[in-house]
């Protein structure tokens, strides 16, 4: 689940704002309600906002408390908005609270909001750097509605305006976050590096760059980070969330597994923060122990995305039936701006697989051509929070058991080579040789679940999906062995074609002949685009010679 990983790692960036009243006390009160927020603990945050409330009623505090719901892991747009209009009563010229209603629209997907935060802006004439930063802050939090350009304006003069008593860290915070947006890295560093000498807590900023260089791909430099976080603050929760996500890109589940006990440790019970824990648990592949904690914390969340996470951990376990009334529920109920592409992927693998155990014809064609349509729409985002193909090769009978595998033929050198692989799931040399190794014992089970953690490690590397796709073939499963050597055919490069002309005519040969019993079309088409690569490849041009009859 990419865009759980996506999410959380956003969730992670996004810095904390702290703002010193002219009362001591009320300060102190405040500044912890902020770091909680900063630290994931949102019943915290809420506890205290809401005393604060308690004491003072003031719009200022109503919205901190609207604030820390559109914060936590999943957005709370009613709470939040009830708070802000609370607060609006309070003083009906707030212009935090104003800022705080047009986030709300702009979270559901309303960019006509970003328009709005403008006006509030030049009616505030610019004069308070709070309202800056908090329009600033509005226009970076969320992934997919946002408007990064204005926001590194409104922080610039916030900036200027802090300059004669100290610009706060958490403006560099969010620069940098403004700049992750619009994908310049080297800004972002820099935002961040600026935030360094000024935090009070160090592993906030050590966390925030660790999670740019993970998206950046510069795996070493962010696990360094991380690190540097939890050795100077062994109790900041979001470095254990950030640790997860490196150690589950790497397939290291234990790992994982103690990265998250660490992040329930230091987080707090918020039923948000735990539906945040059951997200993660199901991405590393945990689906027991995601199911607890959701378990746990159904009845006590009102948000539909609850639907969502249980209809993916019944997918998981193949209980399709389940799983398409619970999607139909997160559909029906959530604002149509939630549903993303990966929602209606998930549909559509929920589809695939009711089709598998169709009987009636007219109805499995039905859910396949569903299947092949929403699957459709999440690829075209080029969405990746699920392996589109290699799921649907699961669901056609494309993975193999342990005890599958372990049944198989073996010798010495697979055994030293599972252990080295054992030790180390990152390996792709050991991997690579593992999987060969199957191949040459004529172990496909072997091969075939080595291949897949092959593409897992390294998706863009075309090669896996071929030798997948043989082995898929020589185990029996066409269907799965076609739908990897479409995926090979899919991810070679341009520049690596001319290199790979032999091997991409055996691949469109390939499901050209596995389909000419169910789609002449297709097979036509592809055993024409063989013959072209490698006119002398005889058995393709005896096949295209064959159904053009």
């Amino acid at each position: 689940m990419k865009d759980i990983m996506i999410m959380n790692v956003k969730k992670i960036a996004l810095g904390a704002a702290v703002v010193f009243f002219t009362s001591f006390a009320t300060a102190q009160t405040l500044q912890d309600g902020i770091n909680s927020i900063d630290s994931d603990k949102f019943a915290q945050a809420k506890t205290n906002f809401t005393q604060m409330i308690a004491k003072e009623p003031t719009a200022e505090n109503y919205f901190y408390l609207g604030n820390t719901f559109l914060r936590q892991g999943e957005p709370d747009f009613a709470a939040a908005t009830e708070s802000f209009n609370k607060g609006l009563a309070a003083d009906a010229k707030s212009y935090l609270n104003k800022i705080g209603l047009a986030t709300v629209k702009l979270g559901k997907g309303d960019k006509s909001a970003i328009a709005e935060i403008q006006k509030i802006v030049a009616d505030s004439r610019e004069k308070d750097a709070e309202v800056l930063f908090r329009a600033a802050e509005a226009l970076t939090l969320f992934e997919k509605n946002n408007a990064p350009d204005l926001a590194i304006d409104y922080l610039n003069k916030a900036v200027e305006k802090a300059q004669k008593k100290g610009v706060p860290a958490y403006y560099y915070y969010t620069l940098g976050d403004a700049y992750r947006l619009k994908r310049i890295p080297g800004d972002a560093m820099t935002a961040y590096d600026k935030a360094l000498p000024l935090a009070k807590n160090k592993a906030s900023v050590y966390t925030r760059i660790g999670t740019l260089w993970m998206a950046a791909q510069q795996w070493q430099q962010a696990k360094t980070s991380i690190e540097k976080a939890i050795a100077t603050d062994p109790s900041y929760a979001p470095a254990y969330k950030a640790m997860a996500a490196y150690n589950i890109r790497y397939q290291q589940n234990d790992k994982a597994t103690q990265d998250l006990i660490n992040y329930t440790k230091y987080a707090d019970e918020d039923p948000y923060t735990q539906l945040e824990i059951a997200k993660l648990y199901f991405t590393n592949e945990d689906y027991a122990n995601s199911k607890q904690v959701l378990d746990k914390i159904f009845d006590k969340i009102n948000d539909p995305i609850k639907f969502k996470l249980r209809a993916y951990q019944l997918y998981a376990n193949g209980n399709y039936a389940e799983a398409k009334q619970n999607m139909d529920n997160f559909v029906t109920q959530a604002d149509k701006s939630r549903v993303q592409p990966a929602d209606q992927g998930l549909q559509g693998l929920i589809a695939a697989g009711l089709a598998k155990d169709e009987k009636d014809a007219a109805k499995k064609t039905a859910l396949t051509t569903e299947a092949q349509q929403k699957i459709a729409i999440a690829k075209a985002a080029k969405d990746e929070t699920m392996k589109w193909d290699m799921e649907l090769m699961k669901i056609s009978g494309g993975g193999a058991s342990q005890a599958d595998v372990d049944a198989g033929p073996t010798n010495p050198t697979i055994e030293a080579l599972k252990k080295q692989v054992a030790a180390n799931a990152q390996d792709s040399d050991a991997l690579f040789k593992l999987a060969t190794a199957y191949q040459d014992a004529k172990n496909w089970n072997g091969a075939i679940t080595m291949w897949q953690k092959m593409s897992a490690l390294l998706p863009d590397w075309a090669p896996a999906y071929y030798s997948l796709g043989y082995s898929y073939q020589q185990a029996g499963n066409n269907d799965s062995a076609k739908m990897a050597y479409e995926k090979f055919i899919n991810t070679v490069k341009p520049a690596d074609q001319e290199a790979n002309k032999q091997t991409l005519a055996y691949a469109y040969f390939a499901v050209a002949y596995m389909s000419k019993d169910s789609d002449l079309a297709k097979a036509k088409d592809y055993v024409a685009k063989s013959v072209q690569l490698d006119p002398t490849y005889q058995d393709a041009v005896k096949l295209n010679a064959e159904i053009n009859k």
